[in-house]
C-alpha cells in the first residue's frame, strides 16, 4: 500500500523518482506547477514532449518524459479536466491519478511527488479535488511506495491532512 505524505514544498526541488505534472493539452509548458516543472527542468523537459507528445495528450491521461535538470528522474505528465472552463467530468480528474500511478508503475518508479490536479488555475473545487487525489491514489493498485502530496497553500495542506489521516 502506498504510504502518502503531506508536504508544502517546492515540487522541482525534491528527491523523488518522479515529479508529476498537471500539465495542459499540448504538453509545451505552461503556468503554475507546469511552467515550474519546464523552467527548473531546463529545455530537455520540452524537447522530450515534443518528441513524445507531438499531439499532446488528452485530459485524464498521462505520460512520462526526462526531468532534465531535476533531482527526480522522470516527470510524468497529467492533464487533468479545466473545471473553470466547463470540464466538468470527475472521472477525467481521478483517471489522472489512476493513469500517473500506471506510469509510474511501467517505469519501476517508486516515489511520487503530486501538485493537486486540477486545484489551482483550473478551479476544481478543493474539497472534491483533494478527495479526489487521495482516494484515488489509496485505492489504486499500484507498485509506487511512497507519494507526497506536495500542497500549494497552507489550507490545501490541512484539507489533504485530514483527508490522508496524517
Amino acid at each position: 500500500m502506498v504510504r502518502i505524505e503531506v508536504v508544502r514544498a517546492d515540487i522541482t526541488a525534491l528527491d523523488v523518482d518522479a515529479v508529476v505534472n498537471a500539465a495542459n493539452n499540448r504538453m509545451r509548458g505552461g503556468g503554475g506547477v507546469d511552467g515550474a516543472i519546464h523552467r527548473a527542468g531546463g529545455p530537455d523537459v520540452l524537447a522530450d514532449c515534443l518528441a513524445r507528445f507531438p499531439d499532446g495528450l488528452p485530459t485524464g491521461d498521462a505520460g512520462w518524459t526526462t526531468a532534465g535538470d531535476l533531482p527526480a528522474r522522470w516527470v510524468i505528465h497529467t492533464v487533468g479536466p479545466n473545471h473553470a472552463a466547463g470540464q466538468r467530468d470527475r472521472s477525467l480528474l481521478v483517471s489522472c491519478y489512476r493513469r500517473v500511478l500506471a506510469v509510474a508503475d511501467e517505469l519501476g518508479a517508486e516515489s511520487l511527488a503530486f501538485p493537486l490536479i486540477s486545484g489551482g488555475v483550473y478551479g476544481w473545487p478543493l474539497d472534491d479535488a483533494v478527495a479526489a487525489q487521495v482516494d484515488t491514489i489509496r485505492e489504486t493498485p499500484t507498485d509506487v511506495e511512497r507519494a507526497l502530496l506536495v500542497a500549494f497553500s497552507d489550507r490545501v495542506a490541512e484539507l489533504l491532512r485530514a483527508r490522508a489521516g496524517g
